[in-house]
């Protein structure tokens, strides 16, 4: 009897995408709470559409997602990121109809240089399917703690990997992130 193996090109495939830390001026990253599940908060994040590159999708999704694109990308994990769906998300919606096992992300650091009034939770594209109900400014340290457990391990990395900009934005406005 041959050897049991498992079939990859049964394995879904992950969705690129890419993820936000906006930053403020005083280094505080903007968290958003997702409007399918109350106190689930993250920061906004979306798929990349085919032949778009990451730095034009980055800028779309803050424009899609928070209403305004009024930033600059400051920096960038050099890896892309992966996390797998949870299976109590899978079960309860199946996520992009079961097209893909979760996400590789391409993170970016963008400083928010609008006033806080341009922040809209919106959709674009159906403004009456927003993605988010609230956000809110929170320091870089409590990012990980703030999102789901699925997400904490690409948090952490990306919260370690963009601290020294928090935290000089945050000198530079003479505050402490």
């Amino acid at each position: 009897m041959p050897p049991m193996t498992a079939r990859t090109d049964d394995v879904p495939p992950y969705r690129k995408s890419v993820g936000l830390c906006v930053l403020n001026p005083r280094g505080l990253v903007l968290m958003a709470e997702r409007s399918d599940r109350a106190g689930a908060w993250q920061m906004p994040q979306g798929g990349l559409n085919i032949g778009e590159e990451p730095e034009v999708a980055v800028l779309r999704e803050m424009k899609e997602e928070l209403g305004t694109n009024a930033a600059t990308i400051i920096g960038r994990v050099p890896e892309p990121l992966r996390y797998e769906f949870p299976d109590f998300i899978v079960a309860e919606r199946a996520p992009f109809g079961g097209k893909y096992r979760g996400q590789e992300q391409t993170w970016f650091a963008v400083l928010f240089n609008g006033p806080d009034s341009d922040i809209r939770l919106i959709n674009e594209h159906e403004p009456e399917h927003a993605e988010f109900t609230a956000w809110r400014w929170v320091p870089l340290a409590e990012v990980p703690d703030l999102t789901a457990p699925f997400r904490r391990p690409i948090y952490a990395r990306v919260t370690a990997f963009f601290a020294p900009l928090a935290s000089s934005l945050a000198q530079t406005a003479g505050h402490c992130a």
